[in-house]
């Protein structure tokens, strides 16, 4: 992995980011900042408030409260400006089964000003060879290659990938990380949803925990293992320090809850 240097100002910035829906409050207290160049890491159990942050970095909702900056701007004032700047990859999505793959992007591509070239962006994703395939006829990891592609065909600067590799077996994991890495290579800042921590340690420079709607971590997985380690010295591995975390977190919020 490499750990790139932190640029003066933040591609993405969330300070104290709440939303909440009705009487349920999904995001709290949210903060972090992704530098230019980065694998971000956003991690948390189920239900944490994950998708509901960038949902609201990408515009797709607005916050009821705290400030978030995307390339300067902010998604709910300047979002028009943001589409074409920004690719999101959501944790679930399909598209008419009939619809074939190059159809697709090549559909796509008409909403943005100045798009990928498909030939190039279909090599890119590794489905040149599936081109005239339907929507119906792909797997589960070419399904979600054709996300990223439709994520990416706006050649944004900023791609925010949402648990992509759920569902997918270990081959198609690897492959799909190893597109990742070639997204970053590009010079695409990528924001990473993600609950597998596997993916998070070989992809991330950086990383945020998000449990019960705030952040409880910010930094790398080096800092988090050594956080872990002063409380525990056996724990030496990201999947222990990330559950330990988490662990006394719940700890705490139900002690504060008595």
């Amino acid at each position: 992995m490499i750990r790139t240097t932190p640029s003066h100002q933040p591609v993405i910035a969330v300070r104290g980011l709440r939303k909440a829906f009705g009487p349920k409050v999904a995001v709290a207290d949210v903060s972090f900042a992704v530098d230019a160049g980065e694998i971000f890491g956003l991690l948390g159990p189920n239900g944490a408030g994950k998708t509901t942050t960038v949902e609201c970095i990408s515009g797709m909702l607005e916050s009821d409260d705290g400030g978030i900056s995307v390339l300067g701007r902010h998604p709910s004032q300047e979002g028009t400006v943001l589409r074409s700047l920004v690719g999101y990859q959501m944790q679930t999505s399909a598209l008419p089964s009939t619809l074939r793959v190059e159809e697709a992007l090549r559909v796509f591509a008409s909403f943005y000003p100045k798009p990928a070239a498909v030939p190039e962006l279909l090599d890119t994703v590794g489905l040149t060879h599936r081109r005239k395939a339907a929507f119906s006829a792909l797997s589960g990891g070419e399904r979600q290659r054709l996300s990223i592609a439709l994520a990416l065909i706006g050649n944004p600067r900023v791609a925010i990938l949402d648990e992509l590799t759920t569902g997918l077996d270990p081959q198609g994991r690897r492959d799909v990380w190893a597109l990742v890495e070639r997204i970053r290579a590009s010079g695409i800042t990528v924001l990473l949803v993600s609950h597998f921590l596997d993916e998070v340690e070989r992809l991330c420079d950086r990383l945020a925990i998000i449990a019960d709607g705030r952040t409880i971590f910010d930094g790398t997985p080096e800092h988090l293992i050594a956080r872990a380690a002063e409380a525990n010295p056996e724990i030496d591995n990201l999947e222990d320090a990330y559950l330990a975390l988490v662990d006394a977190n719940q700890t705490h919020y139900e002690g504060a809850s008595a």
